[in-house]
């Protein structure tokens, strides 16, 4: 294959938090342009690859393994200065998620632990690399990211049904990341009779105790409908974490080991290559990770609302200003943002490696290497090192690309 612009097939996986049929965005822009994919009524479609991680792999519309196709044209396809630092397997992977109902509560582990996890469970835990992720919201998306403030996670925990999770001797002017620690371990390792009994006291507090956070007493119930009231989930995600409403375009930055569970929505998401992940709650408790494991490896990087949103940003590879930049604090990868109005075009500079772009509203045309390829809703390319993408924009049109250099 000589060309630098390869069309892709991908496929969606089936989790069962995944939204059903027609309603999961995933799945409707697979099969947009995925032939060999057959979308079923009943079937929960959570999220589709695109990449070349080994348990989803994408393919040219040929049906050739897009990893094999990069083997054998690493220098012209990936460049030499990636490959001299992340090899020949790319080191990001972009999924698009439709989330029906909350993922599981999890952190995803740093390098040092997927090390260790990796050599101790190699079928469990697939690969040694860590997994910092962005999410960007394609419309309106609901999740639970990182911690309160300790404030808000203190005055919760004086509330008389709550008391009991706190450690004894805790000093009241000595609340800290610590005495959070074991506050959570001891939500996670709460028997369902007492989650049950816990979610439901909840439920009877007033507005005016919970404060600020009165937000939860909407989330209960909404809770309980997805995993009942048994799940230690809720306990951890209502009075620890952080709840974020995004609107469409704005996104989240989730570190290593950055405690996390999606609601609701559709995101296109973008991470280091890795599929390693522990998780602890809106699960059922067999598919549950080790409790200790999750609550030693936490971390409290994002103790503040505003700590986990991703500013976009201008971005130098645009011409007409038509193109923004998501740039994660990580080497991995990179997310350009084109977005244009029926008629508009924009030419986005060369890339100094392989990248992955989606179209995931509108159509037009892409012009790239003296070739002209049609673009429309669910399109998935990848463009190789050093190429200089032309858009023309038919009808509105919004192209997200993962990159790396």
């Amino acid at each position: 294959m000589s060309q630098s612009i390869i069309q892709l097939k991908c496929f969606c996986n089936n989790y069962p938090w995944g939204r059903v049929g027609k309603e999961s965005l995933a799945a409707t822009l697979c099969q947009r342009t995925n032939p060999d994919f057959r979308l079923e009524d009943d079937q929960n479609y959570a999220e589709m690859w695109m990449g070349t991680y080994p348990e989803l792999p994408s393919y040219s519309m040929e049906g050739e393994n897009l990893q094999d196709i990069l083997n054998k044209n690493k220098e012209r396809l990936i460049g030499q200065g990636v490959l001299d630092k992340f090899g020949v397997d790319l080191p990001f992977l972009p999924k698009i998620l439709s989330i029906a109902k909350a993922l599981p509560l999890q952190i995803h582990p740093d390098i040092e632990l997927s090390k260790k996890l990796h050599k101790q469970d190699p079928e469990k835990y697939s690969d040694t690399n860590h997994k910092p992720e962005i999410a960007v919201a394609l419309g309106k998306f609901e999740a639970f990211v990182g911690f309160k403030p300790l404030k808000d996670i203190e005055r919760l925990m004086n509330l008389e049904p709550l008391k009991t999770f706190v450690p004894p001797n805790t000093p009241e002017a000595n609340f800290q990341d610590d005495t959070l620690k074991q506050i959570c371990r001891s939500l996670l390792t709460a028997s369902p009779d007492q989650a049950r009994s816990t979610l439901k006291s909840l439920k009877c507090t007033s507005s005016d105790e919970l404060g600020g956070q009165a937000y939860i007493l909407d989330l209960i119930p909404r809770l309980e409908s997805m995993y009942g009231s048994e799940d230690n989930g809720n306990l951890v995600a209502l009075l620890c974490m952080n709840f974020l409403v995004l609107e469409a375009g704005s996104a989240l930055y989730i570190p290593a080991d950055g405690i996390h569970a999606y609601l609701t929505g559709n995101i296109i998401e973008c991470m280091a290559r890795s599929n390693n992940v522990i998780n602890t709650g809106f699960c059922p408790r067999a598919d549950r990770d080790d409790i200790d494991l999750f609550v030693n490896a936490l971390t409290f990087k994002q103790h503040d609302p505003e700590e986990p949103m991703l500013k976009r940003e201008k971005s130098e590879k645009s011409t007409k200003g038509k193109t923004e930049v998501f740039k994660p604090p990580m080497s991995e990868f990179n997310m350009l943002v084109t977005e244009l109005k029926a008629g508009e075009g924009e030419t986005v500079k060369e890339v100094g490696g392989p990248s992955i772009a989606i179209v995931v509203s509108g159509s037009g045309m892409m012009g790239a290497q003296d070739q002209e390829f049609e673009i429309g809703e669910g399109t998935i390319y990848f463009i190789g090192h050093g190429i200089e993408v032309k858009y023309t924009a038919k009808d509105d049109l919004q192209v997200y690309r993962a990159y790396v250099e």
